[in-house]
């Protein structure tokens, strides 16, 4: 669904997954912090992990640019998290870790659930109860985008506490009349 919104199609789309898109401090009031710092990744210090960064966390509009997406994540979101993510290195490993260990993987959830990506409407409260029930019955936040007349579901956020460590209730939901806004059945 992102590839098909885009007005940059992709190149060479995904399979039909959830991926990562970033790790982003939040306020539960006011805007969320942006920009912190102008210092790119190091590439080299993240060579090791780069291979699973690749699998989770790919830059789906050009697949030949996984850092540029990467660099632009970290200076525009990571950088924000000090004291909770170190640096960069922090802050790649962080996403990593709770993909696998705290179960972030929404594909896996679904499947799990028996919601697979097969392009049919379907009640967006079902896909809202798998996911609750994988994070501790929170609330996600959903980002939906109309594609030629077709509502499709382009973005699950989850969100966690400052420590990263426990679920919670994502704040600021999309307002009514917002083009992201999800109707009670979706495309997924």
């Amino acid at each position: 669904a992102v590839c098909k919104s885009n007005p940059t199609p992709c190149k060479d789309p995904t399979d039909k997954l959830f991926t990562v898109h970033g790790l982003w401090p939040s306020n539960l009031n006011g805007p969320h912090p942006e920009n912190c710092t102008k210092t790119p990744v190091n590439s080299h210090r993240i060579k090791n992990i780069q291979a699973q960064l690749e699998i989770i966390w790919p830059n789906v509009l050009d697949r030949t640019d996984h850092v540029g997406f990467w660099n632009k994540e970290w200076k525009k979101h990571g950088s924000c998290g000090n004291p909770t993510i170190k640096n960069d290195t922090h802050y790649f490993q962080t996403v990593i870790n709770m993909y696998i260990t705290q179960k972030q993987n929404v594909s896996e959830i679904l499947s799990k659930a028996k919601i697979e990506p097969l392009g049919i409407q379907r009640p967006l409260a079902h896909i809202e109860k798998a996911i609750r029930n994988s994070i501790n019955k929170k609330k996600p936040k959903f980002k939906c985008q109309n594609n030629g007349g077709v509502t499709e579901l382009v973005e699950i956020s989850l969100c966690s506490d400052r420590s990263l460590t426990q679920f919670r209730d994502c704040p600021h939901p999309f307002p009514l009349g917002s083009p992201y806004l999800c109707p009670t059945d979706i495309q997924y």
